[in-house]
């Protein structure tokens, strides 16, 4: 049984799958033009502007700047406005908060809207803000030097990218890992949906599992989704990265749509983040009311995955032996289901460098936690795991064990926290 592997690195063009059990080194991001960018956020305050679809947002938005209500981490200075008193003219390369709200046409997603002109992380505001923010709200920056990705990789984003985050709430923690194949979904729908509305041929973006995003074998995109729990609720912030219009270092949707089209058209991040709200909004209540099934069918049209060979590495004591399998598609709990030459079924998982094993852990074990608040040792130990920010899958067997020992209550532990990763 492969259930306890972890499966990493495969893409378009390799199939070779490795375990990987010690921490990644972080990769070499621009050292000096992200110091630059830490002096210059240290130094000036955080512009936010904020705007609303409606008379009601508007609202909200005038009472969160009387009240000097958000706040960044490490209590950064910010400085609010309601859109259309801002500071300084904007720039052309600025976010055009008024196309973007009037191609909006949702009930609830996007509806407050937050724009800054530079960040640290967009994902910061709402994680940070998330009480004091309506559902739904969206937090969009021109330029992050402190973007958020997987491993607490730290990305310095340049202008041409579309950067935002915005505020889930959910009830069930079972399908909160899956939250972003929907949105990666919401993604590549609203890409084409664009290319057809303007005539454009298609941009074949597609999902690289757990949560990229793919043009032409190079990465374009990604989506970062992290919870807590309160209330009996979980608050997920969503932050997605969008190469729009920058052609370095790799690949972005305007370069490629230049090669296949002589027509003027340039994809804008307001057109594409209102057609992301759009579809998502639709995408979402079908997940919530019908669950992911429904959106099974179109996920592996987008996906890279169906039918891929990969080769699993699992150390067996001091050898190491190589298993190939093909990737069937998905297991109810979002992991791959792929199929060995044996005929056997196995679920594959995410190594640590992969926030959707952080967030399904962390769900199922906060839930479990406030039902079993009596052990007060379990409470101590989450803060532990949580604050070393990443679990690896391979290690998680141990995590159990060490908490059932603590509890006593090894079987109902065993049941309840993913009992799909425990192996044999």
């Amino acid at each position: 049984m492969l259930s306890s592997n972890s499966l990493r690195n495969f893409s378009q063009h390799s199939s070779r799958v490795f375990i990987h059990l010690r921490p990644q080194k972080k990769p070499i991001l621009s050292l000096a033009l992200s110091t630059a960018a830490e002096e210059m956020d240290s130094q000036s305050p955080c512009i936010l502007v904020l705007s609303g679809k409606s008379s009601a947002e508007i609202e909200i938005a005038k009472s969160l700047k009387s009240s000097n209500t958000l706040k960044l981490p490490a209590n950064g200075e910010v400085r609010i406005f309601v859109h259309p008193e801002i500071p300084r003219p904007p720039s052309e390369d600025s976010f055009q908060i008024d196309l973007f709200l009037k191609s909006l046409l949702t009930n609830q997603f996007g509806r407050l809207f937050i724009w800054s002109p530079r960040l640290p992380s967009t994902h910061d505001v709402v994680s940070h803000n998330f009480c004091e923010l309506p559902i739904g709200a969206v937090c969009a920056a021109d330029v992050q030097s402190k973007g958020r990705g997987r491993s607490k990789n730290v990305w310095e984003s340049p202008i041409g990218c579309l950067l935002f985050s915005f505020t889930i709430q959910m009830d069930d923690g079972k399908i909160v890992p899956l939250l972003q194949y929907v949105i990666s979904l919401a993604i590549t729908e609203a890409i084409k949906e664009i290319c057809d509305q303007n005539g454009l041929p298609y941009l074949d973006v597609r999902i690289k599992w757990p949560n990229d995003l793919y043009l032409n074998g190079l990465k374009v995109g990604g989506i970062l989704c992290t919870s807590t729990y309160k209330s009996k609720k979980f608050n997920v912030s969503a932050g997605i990265g969008l190469n729009v219009d920058n052609e370095k270092p790799t690949v972005c949707l305007n370069a490629v749509l230049r090669e296949l089209s002589i027509a003027s058209y340039k994809f804008t991040r307001e057109d594409i983040l209102a057609a992301f709200f759009n579809k998502f909004e639709n995408l979402y209540n079908l997940f919530i009311y019908q669950g992911f099934q429904a959106l099974e069918e179109l996920y592996y049209k987008t996906w890279l995955h169906s039918g891929q060979r990969v080769i699993v590495q699992e150390k067996n004591e001091e050898r190491v032996v190589e298993n190939v399998v093909s990737i069937q598609g998905l297991t109810p709990s979002g992991y791959l289901l792929a199929v060995g030459e044996d005929n056997q079924m196995c679920e594959l998982h995410p190594d640590g460098n992969s926030s959707s094993a952080m967030v399904c852990f962390e769900c199922f074990c906060l839930h479990w936690i406030h039902q079993n608040s009596k052990y007060p040792v379990i409470s101590c130990l989450f803060s532990f795991l949580r604050s070393a920010h990443a679990i690896y899958i391979t290690h998680i067997h141990y995590v159990l064990n060490l908490l059932a020992i603590c509890t006593d209550h090894r079987s109902c532990l065993f049941r309840f926290i993913m009992p799909s990763c425990l192996g044999d």
